[in-house]
């Protein structure tokens, strides 16, 4: 840790207060709540698995969102390390000054132009090749919406403790039914049906590697695209385009790195969990590849490397269309599906 944490804790928390007092009721109710409730859980470190009290959490929102109608205007405030004030989005220099204090700062804008900040402790660290891979494990500041995974450039953050929560919500959801399929067989795989609570901190462990890969390709691809490609995210007023466009190189990373790695070096167990996560417009543009078996791993390689091809034309084709014809894209995304 370091001189002046509260500080720096305080702002960046402020920042995140602000960020989502105009941000966080953008989403569904039923996000929303849901979202909600695991905040709660967090700011208040309950233990998953264990329902939080509805009557307080219902209480806790209601102040919350009163404090949020005095805060939605407010300007960002500064962050302060080492005796200096930086701007909030300026993660590369604050992340400069935080060096060797075994903190990491995340700070950018995410979906539907969300600003996202966060403060989390430094487990460990690694290069890439050319990237930086911080990987975090407890938070001392963050927002409704925690983002398991990011990129900033070359530097790649990994927040295992965002992604416990994911994992924990995405297991608490098969658990009301228990429906056979990809989750089922990773589930089981970890032992959820033995201890869940070991079987999720065993997924934290393989998922964060997996995390890494994604964020790889993420990069990657932005080498692939160059700058034009941010700035035609950081235009887009219509969300179904941009929904589209973050589908079409979501993909494009896996191609270029997540599915060589669950190919090669991936198990079982963790390619039946990517399938589980496969869904939305990322599915609609690639059903091929959830056809393939998880054991088919000779498959799954052939998948990869046509996909690359084809996810990085469609990603240099949408950088030359109007955001209007985006959306029209979108609108039929089967026909641009790989075969």
């Amino acid at each position: 840790m370091i001189a002046g944490m509260a500080a720096l804790v305080q702002a960046v928390q402020t920042n995140c207060d602000i960020a989502d007092a105009r941000h966080a009721r953008d989403v569904s109710l039923c996000t929303y709540l849901l979202g909600m409730r695991e905040f709660f859980r967090w700011e208040h470190q309950l233990p998953y698995g264990a329902s939080p009290p509805r009557d307080e959490v219902g209480r806790w929102i209601a102040e919350r969102e009163a404090r949020w109608e005095q805060i939605a205007d407010a300007d960002f405030v500064a962050v302060p390390v080492a005796g200096r004030d930086f701007d909030a989005f300026d993660a590369g220099q604050v992340n400069a000054a935080l060096a060797g204090s075994g903190l990491v700062y995340g700070a950018g804008l995410g979906r539907f132009h969300k600003p996202h900040f966060f403060l989390g402790r430094l487990d460990r660290e690694e290069r890439r090749g050319a990237a930086h891979l911080l990987v975090c494990g407890c938070e001392y500041a963050r927002d409704v919406s925690a983002i398991p995974a990011a990129s900033q450039g070359g530097t790649l953050i990994v927040r295992r403790e965002a992604l416990r929560q994911w994992l924990w919500e995405k297991a608490e959801g098969w658990n009301v039914r228990q429906q056979d399929g990809a989750l089922k067989a990773a589930l089981l795989a970890h032992g959820y049906d033995r201890d869940p609570a070991a079987a999720i901190e065993r997924l934290v462990e393989v998922e964060t590697e997996a995390l890494a890969w994604h964020e790889e390709g993420e990069w990657q691809a932005a080498r692939l695209l160059g700058p034009e490609w941010q700035a035609m995210i950081a235009g887009f007023k219509n969300k179904r385009a941009e929904i589209f466009a973050r589908a079409v190189k979501d993909n494009l990373a896996d191609c270029l790195v997540t599915l060589p790695r669950l190919a090669t070096v991936g198990s079982e167990a963790m390619r039946q969990f990517w399938l589980a996560s496969f869904d939305g417009l990322r599915r609609e543009l690639f059903p091929a590849i959830a056809k393939v078996g998880a054991g088919d791993t000779a498959r799954w390689a052939q998948f990869a490397a046509r996909g690359a091809g084809h996810f990085e034309l469609l990603a240099k084709r949408l950088l030359i269309l109007s955001e209007q014809e985006i959306e029209g894209l979108s609108q039929r995304a089967e026909e641009l599906a790989t075969a």
